[in-house]
């Protein structure tokens, strides 16, 4: 009887005996990552360190900078989160994920929070991962677990649970307390130093850590007022209206009121748009340009052509500027460092050209404009524009609010819009709705229907489409005089119906598998939602077809 496998580890192979676990040997292997392993990928599948490996196989351990170990790491410090906030509380204390903020996650306390409290959880928190205390993973019946926590009082998790239609699910402990999670965890707490606490007001608190693009350090905090506004703005809303986490959607679903929720929701949405038109057009003496950008499948097209309308309707004459003609002819494009050409850095466009083009506008002037040849590389000129009195510009691009841009026209004429679908609902009251996820999800739909590309090739450039926003956007968005959300409140449902047949194209030896797992896996808490009584001008039909701009 064989007794040993092989074990394939970056490149080299190791002998082991049979049945070892991952927790066994990731030690001799430490040294070579800069944080702690969290979770390992064997033959292509992600697996917690307490999994045995039965057969030879290729082990690639995954610590806080990859995707993967980056999720784990969070997960593993919600959990301490909620412990120390029990320990030092009482078991009725609580903190609940709200959503993302600067470089961490906001969350609010059903408790009155001081900066004195927050000290003490921080200091609990570093105590509980000096202990080095185990997190145990427990597969039990589903029943069970809804009866567990209705009795504990977390009923978004029992009712989450509904919808999971598994005899059995995964839970983990830690101390004396149960909990839910959508990723993988750690084995245990010590593997979790890297983190911070930031006070924000009298019930929120920010838990912060390094990422994969800041994996070097803990980034300071710095507080995105508008951001925070419009994200509040909409959590408050949903919890008027009784809707604040996935659960709550499917209740509208399963009792046939979704259309009613629909046009609640697009009328809002509408109304908000309004207002900025409105204030555009009160300050039209003095703006000139309005300059728009926000990452990618946020929405800008839709977003841009809505404003467009009620622009018109104030008796404004708005004309479009595509920023994407701008590119330098494709020769003089600079590279990235694998000798790619890198179409995402603000070098890559013809400043000298559009900041003197947009200034002659201004002036009245006639200017002939470039059309971006994509095949050729090369521009092309065709088009010519002039602004009459009435006129303003639209200036939409993935540079659109960066300050080295436009320097020769002067911050009162100009007016900049960041957009992005900020995703006010969560799963539960400690696992949230990343809003890169509903962004991934948007562009799977659109990349297949408009570019026939697979879910594969999505993936595949995600990554560097994310390094290029966290690179090229984020920075600027606080610059920006309005912030429109383009996330429906409804959406994750409808998209689950476009999406998620073709995340099951993804084969199981793709090293895209994993992910595609991970987002059929979350779907799942949705019930699907037909697109019958969505509007044609809303944002969503970018993605999913049938919309007034697109066809």
């Amino acid at each position: 009887m064989i007794d040993t496998i092989e074990v394939t580890i970056n490149g080299q192979k190791f002998k082991y005996s049979k049945n070892v676990t991952l927790q066994e040997i990731y030690i001799e292997h430490q040294e070579k990552h800069q944080y702690p392993i969290l979770i390992a990928r064997v033959n292509n599948r992600l697996r917690e360190l307490s999994y045995n490996l039965t057969e030879s196989c290729t082990v690639e351990f995954l610590d806080l900078t990859s995707c993967e170990g980056h999720r784990t790491h969070v997960s593993g410090l919600t959990f301490i989160l909620i412990y120390a906030v029990k320990k030092l509380f009482g078991k009725s204390a609580n903190v609940i994920v709200q959503h993302s903020l600067d470089k961490g996650i906001y969350f609010q306390t059903s408790f009155k929070l001081t900066e004195e409290k927050l000290l003490a959880i921080k200091e609990e928190m570093k105590a509980i991962i000096k202990k080095d205390m185990p997190i145990n993973r427990l597969t039990i019946d589903r029943l069970e677990a809804i009866k567990y926590f209705k009795e504990v009082g977390d009923e978004s998790k029992a009712g989450a649970m509904r919808y999971n239609t598994d005899n059995y699910i995964t839970l983990y402990r830690l101390g004396n307390i149960y909990n839910y999670f959508y990723y993988l965890m750690p084995q245990s707490t010590g593997k979790l130093k890297d983190f911070d606490l930031t006070y924000i007001n009298n019930n929120g608190l920010t838990l912060r850590f390094p990422t994969v693009y800041v994996s070097d350090h803990i980034a300071k905090y710095k507080h995105h007022p508008s951001m925070f506004e419009v994200f509040r703005e909409y959590k408050d809303w949903g919890k008027l209206i009784g809707i604040e986490t996935a659960v709550d959607l499917n209740r509208v679903v399963s009792t046939g009121k979704i259309s009613d929720l629909i046009k609640i929701d697009e009328t809002l949405q509408s109304n908000r748009l309004l207002e900025i038109a409105k204030e555009i057009n009160n300050r039209k003496n003095k703006v000139k340009i309005v300059l728009m950008a926000g990452p990618s499948s946020s929405g800008k097209t839709t977003t841009c052509r809505k404003l467009c309308m009620f622009l018109k309707s104030f008796g404004l004459h708005p004309k479009s500027l595509e920023m994407d003609n701008y590119f330098l002819n494709r020769v003089d494009t600079p590279k990235d460092e694998n000798g790619n050409y890198d179409f995402e850095c603000l070098e890559a466009m013809d400043l000298k050209l559009f900041d003197k083009q947009v200034g002659d506008l201004l002036k009245g002037e006639k200017v002939k404009l470039p059309t971006f040849n994509f095949v050729l590389g090369e521009k092309e000129y065709r088009d010519e524009m002039q602004l009459e009195d009435n006129d303003i510009l639209i200036i939409e691009g993935i540079h659109a609010l960066d300050s080295k841009i436009l320097n020769n026209i002067t911050r009162e004429k100009k007016y900049k819009i960041y957009i992005s679908p900020l995703t006010e609902l969560n799963m539960d009251n400690h696992n949230r709705i990343p809003t890169t996820d509903n962004r991934l999800l948007r562009r799977i739909v659109r990349d297949n229907r408009t570019r026939n590309y697979t879910v594969e090739h999505t993936l595949k450039q995600w990554p560097s489409v994310r390094k290029g926003e966290e690179e090229y956007i984020f920075p600027f968005q606080d610059d920006s005089d309005a912030t429109v959300n383009s996330a429906a409140i409804y959406e994750l449902g409808v998209l689950k119906t476009y999406v998620e047949p073709l995340l099951y194209s993804v084969e199981s030896d793709s090293p895209y598998y994993e992910e595609a797992k991970r987002l059929i896996n979350f779907l799942r808490l949705f019930l699907p939602i037909p697109a019958d009584s969505i509007p044609e001008d809303a944002v969503i039909r970018e993605f999913i077809g049938g919309g007034y701009f697109h066809e």
